[in-house]
């Protein structure tokens, strides 16, 4: 499992599964969207404004990294 969070973007991802798949993307809410892989599992979860729907400070302190966005 990955969890990666871009606070630029405010945008949450969890990858439940790291195999390399043709994925489809099913938005559930306006703010949720899964990538469904191989056998309909759920590989990843998408949450945008990820902020106003998950306290961030529970997930986090697990180790993340801030991806800098060249300018």
């Amino acid at each position: 499992m990955n969890i990666a969070y871009n606070d630029a973007t405010d945008l949450l991802y969890i990858r439940l599964d790291d195999k390399t798949q043709e994925l489809i993307n099913k938005r559930v809410s306006e703010d949720v969207v899964l990538d469904i892989g191989i056998d309909d599992k759920i590989v990843g979860i998408e949450i945008i404004d990820a902020s106003k729907h998950i306290s961030l400070d529970k997930i986090f302190p697990l180790s993340y990294e801030f991806n800098k966005i060249a300018s």
